[in-house]
C-alpha cells in the first residue's frame, strides 16, 4: 500500500465519520510511524512523525490497547494530549487502535472534530469498526517501513 493510498481512505475515513483531520500511524518497533495525514499543519506532522509507545494519544491508544479520546482539545489537561495536537484547527478527538485478525495492534487511527463533543460507546463502536477496514487494505499487514513514497 502506498502513502498515497493510505491518505486517500484516511480522506474517506474522515468524511465518512463527520471529521476535519486526521492521521494514521503504523505499528513499528514499539512506536508508531505517520502514514497518512489529513488537515494536520505540516509542523504537527513533522512532530508525529514518530511516536513513542505511552506518548500521546496515539501512543496511549497503541500502550493500551483501547480508544483514548477528548471532547476538547484545546482544554484537555488529562496529559494525553501534546501541545502539537492543540495546534489543529479542531475541538474534539479520538485515537483508534487498529487490529488485525489475530488482535495485534498495527495501526492507531486519529481523528477530530470541528466542536467540542463527548463520545458514546456506540460512536466508538462505529469509529473503531470503520477503521478496521483499514486492516484488509494493507496487502497482508505491511509495516509502515515497507509503505512505498
Amino acid at each position: 500500500m502506498s502513502v498515497e493510498s493510505c491518505n486517500t481512505w484516511l480522506r474517506q475515513y474522515v468524511r465518512d465519520c463527520g471529521a476535519v483531520a486526521g492521521t494514521v500511524h503504523l505499528q513499528e518497533n514499539h512506536g508508531l510511524r505517520l502514514v497518512a495525514a489529513v488537515n494536520i499543519p505540516e509542523k504537527v506532522q513533522q512532530v508525529v512523525e514518530w511516536v513513542p509507545s505511552g506518548k500521546g494519544m496515539a501512543g496511549q491508544a497503541l500502550q493500551r490497547g483501547e480508544p483514548i479520546f477528548t471532547c476538547n482539545l484545546k482544554d484537555d489537561s488529562s496529559g494525553a494530549v501534546r501541545p502539537g495536537a492543540k495546534a489543529v484547527d479542531a475541538e474534539a478527538a479520538i485515537a483508534l487502535p487498529v487490529k488485525d485478525q489475530a488482535g495485534t495492534i498495527v495501526a492507531v487511527v486519529g481523528i477530530a472534530f470541528a466542536h467540542e463533543r463527548s463520545f458514546s460507546s456506540a460512536d466508538i463502536e462505529a469509529y473503531v469498526a470503520k477503521a478496521t477496514s483499514f486492516v484488509s487494505q494493507l496487502n497482508g499487514g505491511l509495516s509502515a517501513s515497507e509503505i512505498e513514497g
